[in-house]
C-alpha cells in the first residue's frame, strides 16, 4: 500500500553565485526555498530577490532533469525511494544567477510489479524457551541434501486430479530464496509444469514451533502449499499418516489470493476427516509481501498463525488424532489446477513462483 510523506528540507548544502562581468548588473539576494514531497513527487518553490526567472536541476542517480520558472515553482516526480540533490538557481541573465543545493529524501512504498517482493515480515532467529534444532535458509546455489524431488503427475494427478507434471529443473536457489516456479509448458501429455520437494527419510520432526517465510504465487489454478505428511506414509498411506498442512492458498482474483488456509487430515476410524481455517488480509494479495507461516504444535493442540496473528488451534488429544503424536516430514510445492482450485483461466499469468526465504524448526 502506498503511503504519502511530507519530506522537507534535510540541510541547504551549499550557496554560490555566478558573478556578473557588468558592474550595472546585480545579483539577486535572499535565495529561499521550500519543498513538499509526496510518495515520489517533489514540488519546489523558490523565492529572491531581484530575480528575473528560476532554474531547477533534478539529480537522480547522475540523470539530470531541468526546469525553467518564471513563478519560482517547480515540481519533479522520482521513480524510487532515495536521497537526492535538488539545485535552484535564481538568474537575471542567463550567465548571472546565484544557486543553492539541497538534499531530500524521498520515501515510498514502491507498488508491487508483480515479481518476487522485496519486503515482507520476518521473524526471529530464537524464541525464549525454544531451541533452533533444524533450519535451511536456502544459501548458496543448490538445494541441499535435505530435500528430494517428486517427479511425474503422481497417480490421478496426485490425488486431486492436478494438471501439472512435477520436474526438479522447476526449483531454483538463488539470491537466498528457493524459487519454485509453475509453467505453461507442454511435457508427457501435459501442460504444465512446476516442482514438489520433500525431506521424507532424510528430515521428520514431531512438536515444537516451525516458521516458513515465503512470498506465495497468485491467479486462478494455483495452488501453493507448505505442508507435512507423518513419516509412516509409506506403511499406512493417506489419510491414516496424517497430515499437516501449515499453509495453502488457492488462488484467484479477489478473496482467493488474500486468503490462506490451515489444515490437518487424519483417519478418523478409516473416514477422511480434517479441520482447519482460514487467514484473509484486507487488502494486499500474499504474493505483494513476504508472509511467515507458522505453526507452534504440542501434545495437546496444533495451533496456525500469519505474521505471528493465531487463526485457528486443533485440539490433538483426542485417541482417532493420534497420528499428530508422531513424526512428519516437509513437502513444498505449487500445484496448478486440481480439484479444489479447478483449472487456470485467462486472467492467470504464467510463470509463477513460490519464493521462500527459510525454514525453522524449534523445540522446547
Amino acid at each position: 500500500m502506498n503511503r504519502s510523506i511530507i519530506v522537507l528540507l534535510l540541510m541547504v548544502l551549499a550557496a554560490c553565485a555566478n558573478q556578473p562581468t557588468d558592474p550595472e548588473v546585480v545579483l539577486p539576494t535572499n535565495l529561499n526555498t521550500d519543498i513538499q514531497v509526496t510518495e515520489g513527487l517533489v514540488e519546489v518553490a523558490a523565492d529572491a530577490e531581484n530575480t528575473n526567472y528560476y532554474v531547477f536541476l533534478f539529480d537522480e542517480n547522475g540523470s539530470f532533469t531541468e526546469n525553467e520558472s518564471q513563478s519560482g515553482e517547480a515540481s519533479y516526480t522520482f521513480a524510487a525511494p532515495g536521497t537526492y540533490t535538488i539545485r535552484t538557481r535564481a538568474h537575471v541573465l542567463p550567465d548571472v544567477f546565484i544557486e543553492t543545493s539541497d538534499e531530500v529524501v524521498v520515501d515510498f512504498e514502491v507498488p508491487w510489479d508483480g515479481g518476487i517482493p522485496e519486503t515482507g515480515y520476518t521473524s526471529p532467529l530464537s524464541y525464549p524457551g525454544y531451541t533452533l534444532v533444524w533450519q535451511d535458509e536456502f544459501d548458496g546455489s543448490d538445494l541441499s541434501s535435505n530435500w528430494v524431488h517428486e517427479i511425474g503427475n503422481g497417480s490421478w494427478g496426485w490425488g486431486n486430479n492436478e494438471l501439472q507434471y512435477y520436474l526438479a529443473e522447476n526449483t531454483e536457489v538463488s539470491d537466498g530464496l528457493l524459487k519454485i516456479t509453475a509453467k505453461e509448458q507442454a511435457i508427457e501429455g501435459f501442460e504444465y509444469t512446476s516442482s514438489r520437494i520433500k525431506t521424507q527419510g532424510l528430515q521428520s520432526f514431531s512438536k515444537g514451533r516451525i516458521d516458513i517465510r515465503a512470498a506465495l504465487p497468485y491467479g486462478k489454478g494455483i495452488w501453493p502449499a507448505l505442508w507435512m505428511l507423518g513419516e509412516s506414509f509409506s506403511s499406512v498411506g493417506w489419510p491414516a499418516c496424517g497430515e499437516i498442512d501449515i499453509m495453502e492458498l488457492v488462488g484467484g482474483e479477489g478473496y482467493n489470493d488474500r486468503t490462506v488456509h490451515g489444515t490437518i487430515h487424519w483417519s478418523n476410524f478409516g473416514d477422511h476427516a480434517y479441520f482447519g481455517d482460514s487467514y484473509t488480509l484486507a487488502d494486499q494479495k500474499f504474493a505483494e509481501e513476504f508472509h511467515v507461516f507458522s505453526i507452534i504444535w504440542d501434545d495437546n493442540s496444533i495451533k496456525w498463525y500469519c505474521d505471528d496473528v493465531l487463526y485457528v488451534e486443533a485440539d490433538i488429544t483426542p485417541e482417532e488424532l493420534s497420528e499428530f503424536q508422531g513424526e512428519f516430514f516437509f513437502i513444498f510445492n505449487v500445484a496448478v489446477g486440481g480439484n479444489w482450485p479447478g483449472s487456470p483461466d485467462a486472467s492467470t499469468v504464467f510463470p509463477q513462483t513460490m519464493a521462500v526465504d527459510y525454514v525453522r524448526v524449534f523445540r522446547e
